[in-house]
């Protein structure tokens, strides 16, 4: 059973499975950065200069001690990180269309079936024929 389970480990498709999850994950990052940090920014200036993560409905304010500590803490439906998810979710998916727009692009196209005509053996009785004439 162990030398089955290292002739699966080691085929080339979970090789190339691990590879594309770490790479997943990388993109992931760089994706997640443009959007937090380049497209967020300019949908809050172009939304009136709002910041989404901070978007929230407070159904209980936090109780403050005396002294400034919190006793317990706020109670909130944070929405604005919901918008935030979408906005990613858009941004990533848009990504990968493009990506796989640019991949099939690159693609030969599909030969196209030659058109029907008389088979091999109708030309060659044709030839037949005519030199019998």
């Amino acid at each position: 059973m162990l030398k089955e389970f290292k002739n699966f480990i080691m085929t080339g498709n979970v090789i190339d499975l691990a590879v594309a999850v770490i790479l997943a994950g990388a993109v992931g990052l760089v994706v997640n950065g443009f959007v937090s940090d380049i497209m967020m920014p300019i949908v809050g200036h172009f939304a009136g200069g709002l910041d989404f993560k901070d978007m929230k409905v407070v159904l209980d304010e936090a109780v403050l001690a005396a002294d400034g500590t919190v006793t317990k803490p706020e109670n909130a439906i944070m929405y604005g990180k919901w918008i935030n998810a979408l906005i990613n979710l858009v941004t990533v998916g848009f990504v990968l269309f493009m990506i796989v727009k640019a991949y099939n692009k690159t693609k030969a196209p599909a030969e196209e079936p030659a058109p029907a005509g008389p088979s091999e053996i109708d030309l060659l009785t044709e030839i037949r024929d005519a030199l019998k004439k």
